[in-house]
């Protein structure tokens, strides 16, 4: 087991009971934060050269799980957090240093949506908009941004997508954004920027990141972590917090069983038909768990074999993905149903865990249908929608 899961397991009751603590205050407590921090987790996916570690991305994904379990906002910060890490490794090495030669334990918020608006000018773009949902941002130091390059009349550029880095300066963190029924942990906050600057160093292209075959170029080609394809990657993040969260419920279920009696007098732990929901949560929760971990395990060997990941590869992954969610939410949803009247109170563990798998669930990650079809059309060889990342 990698030591950061070892440190992580540790520290499991800590960050259980961190959890409803977060949820109060609207984003991760500074102890869940340190406990991370100190564990080593947001440096898994990091450069070796800037104190990383380099560790595989199933040892990512099988910690960012036992986080969830325990948090469901902690394993989402964690996941989002984490693979920034990631994707920064690929980008420009003179950003690499401005982040990390300081501080290896420097944290990058998001989020990826191009909400802003680039213009150029020389050496680098005026950059200006307002994003949503940039998780754990509170924590973080640096943040990554979508965003469109615009010409002089505002008009987006063809091809202009990018993403743009910015140190914590020159954003707004908006502290009364992320008022919400579920996930309220992660702190989720709207960012602001106004007219900054970016220098052409810190805007990227993550169009070459899709196929795993960028780290060549960058100089990073002799580590097969940075030959995985980035958004499988992201939203592996995103699918192994969700199907944590339903972990966890499972398991608060399970506790609640052993001390609940019906009306009629029958212990749930006796009644045939809690059995049952227990025993079909169960097997369904497991069938995602494997399949999950079962495409990161061969990504994972598929990037130390230095092979692209073609179309096929990553809409057979992302389809997987959104399908673990929801059956993950759907366990839940059965389990919470058949906890009784109890799972309804605000202090009961189940109740957070169905409020915050349904938030998961929200995120454009999770969202099927557009897979599902995209991974319909490129099977029977049609044009794939260019408003579908995988």
């Amino acid at each position: 087991m990698n030591e950061v899961h070892e440190r992580i397991l540790a520290r499991a009751d800590e960050l259980a009971a961190e959890a409803p603590l977060s949820d109060e205050q609207g984003s991760l407590t500074d102890t869940t934060a340190d406990i991370l921090r100190s564990c080593g987790v947001m440096r898994m996916l990091q450069p070796k050269e800037f104190g990383g570690m380099e560790a595989s991305p199933v040892d990512f994904f099988r910690t960012l799980f036992d986080i969830g379990v325990q948090s469901s906002s902690a394993g989402w910060v964690a996941g989002v957090v984490g693979v920034h890490a990631f994707e920064m490794a690929l980008m420009d090495h003179t950003l690499q240093k401005e982040i990390w030669a300081d501080d290896a334990d420097t944290w990058i918020a998001s989020p990826y949506a191009p909400l802003g608006r680039a213009t150029p000018v020389e050496g680098g773009y005026r950059f200006t908009g307002r994003w949503p949902f940039s998780s754990g941002t509170d924590h973080c130091t640096w943040i990554i941004l979508g965003g469109l390059i615009v010409d002089a009349d505002g008009a987006p550029v063809p091809g202009g997508s990018r993403h743009f880095v910015l140190p914590r300066a020159d954003y707004e963190i908006i502290a009364d954004s992320w008022d919400v029924v579920g996930l309220r942990g992660t702190g989720s906050k709207d960012i602001v920027i106004r007219d900054a600057f970016i220098p052409e160093h810190r805007v990227f292209d993550p169009t070459p990141m899709e196929d795993g075959g960028l780290a060549d170029s960058v100089g990073r080609g002799d580590s097969p972590l940075y030959r995985m394809p980035f958004h499988p990657m992201f939203t592996a993040g995103i699918t192994t917090a969700t199907i944590a969260m339903a972990r966890g419920a499972l398991t608060a279920f399970t506790e609640a069983m052993q001390h609940r009696v019906t009306a009629r007098g029958v212990k749930t732990a006796d009644n045939p038909h809690q059995l049952a929901v227990l025993g079909r949560a169960s097997a369904d929760l497991q069938a995602g768990e494997v399949q999950l971990f079962g495409d990161i395990e061969w990504m994972w060997d598929k990037a130390q074999r230095d092979e692209r990941f073609s179309a096929e590869d990553r809409l057979r992954v992302r389809r997987n993905q959104v399908r673990i969610s929801r059956r993950a939410v759907d366990v839940v949803d059965e389990l919470f149903l058949n906890a009784g009247g109890s799972a309804l109170r605000s202090d009961s563990t189940l109740q957070r865990y169905w409020r915050d798998i349904h938030a998961a669930l929200n995120h454009a990650s999770n969202n099927a249908d557009p897979i599902y079809q995209a991974y319909g059309l490129n099977s029977f060889g049609n044009p794939l929608p260019k408003t579908v990342l995988f």
